[in-house]
């Protein structure tokens, strides 16, 4: 039996701000004495984890892993991009995403040991930040698509279709790599979000003395543009600006799409 409690690790975290696994083998060395189990872990300079957690994680690396009919897309935040490039944090990035794609998104808690032992290793504080998985169901299929630079993912994409071949979903999410649409649709774009923007550019348009008989007219104009910074299927092809993603799906449809980047 464990010479110390569930509690006795908690209060030692607090103390100390080490990592979970640091704080039972600290207690186990020192038979529960949480008092020189805190002496030990800041003997060897595992002690201080507490102050980088309020350090900003703006850094990172993104993976996408596929499991089946099933893909996920995972960030694991830390503060430098020479820890983002490390080669223990892109493999734990790569073994989140693993787990989510198999098992689900509250699976990534499973690896909170290990990220509490990165934190302490790399001195910074690491964080598992955004987490998607999407899963295609009958009669649709699933692509994904990851940006990297300098050794580590930056830009995940994950894309459902219906009606439509493999090809089509990896075009689609290259798409979304590099134009990064917030919404599917034009539907999902919040109904007050529409109404200020168009009331602001009603204001522009004013402004600069557009003719007010052809106000309406100029305003739907601008608004199409908004749209098309925002809306997936309003964006047209970066590999054929004449062609509109709504468009070059023909008789395909997306069900769904996820994107995972980093310091957006």
């Amino acid at each position: 039996m464990a010479s110390y409690s569930a509690k006795d690790v908690s209060t030692l975290r607090q103390m100390t701000g080490a990592g979970i696994l640091d704080c039972r083998n600290a207690l186990e060395e020192t038979g529960g004495d949480i008092e020189e189990a805190a002496k030990l872990l800041r003997e060897r300079g595992l002690a201080g984890a507490a102050k980088r957690s309020d350090r900003e994680a703006s850094e990172g690396a993104v993976a996408v892993a596929r499991s089946g009919d099933a893909a996920a897309v995972v960030e694991l935040r830390c503060e430098t991009d020479f820890v983002a490039k490390a080669d223990e944090f892109v493999q734990l990035t790569d073994e989140l995403a693993a787990l989510v794609a198999a098992k689900g998104e509250d699976a990534a808690s499973e690896l909170d040991g290990a990220i509490d032992g990165l934190r302490s290793t790399l001195k910074e504080n690491i964080s598992v930040g955004r987490v998607r998985r999407l899963v295609a169901q009958s009669g649709q299929v699933l692509d994904t698509y990851l940006h990297q630079q300098a050794g580590r993912g930056v830009n995940g994409v994950i894309v459902v279709i219906e009606g439509g071949t493999d090809e089509l979903a990896h075009d689609i999410a290259v798409h979304i790599a590099f134009t990064k649409p917030a919404y599917l649709s034009r539907d999902e774009v919040p109904a007050d979000e529409v109404a200020a923007e168009r009331e602001t550019l009603t204001t522009i348009s004013r402004n600069e003395g557009k003719p007010e008989a052809a106000m309406e007219k100029i305003v739907e104009g601008r608004m199409n543009g908004w749209f098309k910074e925002r809306v997936l299927l309003d964006q047209s092809y970066v590999r054929d600006e004449k062609q509109t993603i709504a468009g070059m799906l023909g008789k395909a449809r997306i069900v769904s799409f996820a994107q995972v980047v980093i310091g957006a």
